[in-house]
């Protein structure tokens, strides 16, 4: 992990460049898998399973016994985490609903907005190295509170054609009765296109590795929803001289170690600190036992030392990061000037990994740098918003001029005339 003393302003962009990687290769690979699960639906899916999963199954579903075993073979204290986590995430997002204001903006000219949940999504949750049940609750819990009808969830199978026990109970926990043995490019085509086993959903969530991004980006052009563009994950640390090396350096490893793609920044004010927090890297890597991710994310991050408070705050709007940790001794005060981050971790008692499981806060946040548009998911994710209105005779007589003027001044008669014919009976 190198340190970068003062950077000029010109030198920012180069800087803060993500790990690249060019999605469009990989459309040729992709684009086959979504086409042949669309014409051939659970026979596709039977046969890439196979192919690339290593397993053989005759049928795609979580059965109800195999759900209700998934209890038994997880310990006690990790049952009691899943829940506690589960009840912290949903008071959080509970709180997002929001009932219909009616605003008269006029006399007689009433309107209001409805959330009403999105009736069918698909939660896509990772299996690999590191089986996200967490992710499960982050999606799970907020659709279940938005009042989504349908919920479908997929994740690979492991080489007997089992699914995690964790994430079948963070499933059960979320509420999420409908589990396929599914994983890569091909779930994300069963979610979008539907087959005999699997319902076609409206709008598609969750992480995966480049193929399954690819695939989501591919079926959002077929009208197919999905939560947002999606990278490597990431942490940007913003810290000044009370913050703890230590506390940072683990930090920054517990991002590191999502893949070799990832990527970690620590903007500081003090020379002194950076030079304690890589050496606390170094040491601390040595003692994980994912270090060869660890290693191959710490090639591509780097410690940025700057003169000001000021600039290390332009340098985290410019990066815009997933996760920003402020270790500072103003940290509340500095957090209100940020602008582009999808979750601030405010001071040296705030870890990432307290967002990542069990706050209550999502972690399904914007990546590479589109947190400069986008939000992290939320209750807001799972609904869409109806507007309604309900004008009087009184109201449309007072609001009638209004309308006709504007109507006629861009060339719509009909418009104009929707109006007038209302008025003259």
């Amino acid at each position: 992990m190198k340190i970068i003393s003062d950077p000029k302003i010109t030198e920012w962009d180069a800087l803060l460049k993500r790990p690249v990687f060019d999605g469009r290769s990989l459309e040729s690979v992709v684009v086959p898998v979504l086409q042949d699960v669309k014409q051939r639906g659970d026979s596709a899916l039977l046969e890439f399973t196979e192919r690339f999963d290593k397993v053989t199954l005759t049928d795609l579903r979580v059965s109800a016994e195999e759900r209700q075993e998934a209890a038994n073979l997880l310990s006690d204290d990790l049952k009691m985490a899943i829940v506690q986590a589960k009840q912290n995430i949903h008071a959080f997002h509970i709180k997002q609903l929001q009932l219909p204001e009616k605003i008269e903006t006029m006399p007689g000219v009433i309107c209001w907005r409805k959330s009403v949940g999105i009736e069918k999504v698909g939660l896509y949750i990772p299996g690999g190295s590191a089986p996200l049940f967490s992710t499960v609750l982050m999606l799970g819990i907020p659709a279940t509170i938005a009042g989504c009808k349908e919920i479908i969830l997929t994740t690979p199978p492991d080489k007997d054609g089992k699914i995690h026990p964790a994430i079948l109970f963070a499933a059960q926990q979320a509420g999420i009765t409908h589990v396929f043995k599914v994983g890569g490019a091909q779930a994300i085509a069963a979610m979008a296109y539907g087959t005999e086993s699997i319902p076609a959903v409206f709008k598609i969530f969750g992480p995966g590795n480049q193929y399954v991004t690819c695939a989501k980006q591919l079926v959002q052009r077929d009208g197919v929803a999905i939560d947002m563009p999606a990278g490597p994950s990431e942490v940007c640390v913003l810290a000044d001289e009370t913050a703890k090396p230590d506390y940072i350096a683990a930090d920054l490893l517990s991002q590191a170690e999502h893949g070799p793609d990832s990527q970690v920044i620590l903007i500081t004010t003090s020379a002194n600190l950076a030079a304690e927090v890589v050496e606390s890297v170094e040491k601390q890597t040595l003692a994980l036992p994912r270090k060869h991710i660890v290693e191959g994310a710490l090639k591509h991050s780097r410690a940025i030392v700057v003169k000001n408070l000021d600039d290390a705050i332009a340098i985290v709007n410019a990066y815009a990061p997933e996760h920003l940790i402020i270790s500072c001794s103003n940290d509340e005060s500095t957090g209100d000037k940020i602008i582009n981050a999808g979750s601030v971790f405010l001071g040296n008692h705030s870890p990432e990994s307290a967002g990542d499981y069990a706050s209550g806060t999502n972690h399904t946040l914007p990546t590479n740098g589109y947190a400069n548009a986008y939000s992290g998911v939320s209750v807001d994710s799972f609904v869409k918003k109806i507007t309604f209105q309900k004008i009087t005779p009184a109201g449309l007589a007072g609001l009638a001029s209004t309308i006709i003027n504007m109507a006629e001044a861009e060339g719509l008669e009909a418009h104009a005339k929707a109006v007038k014919v209302r008025l003259e009976k």
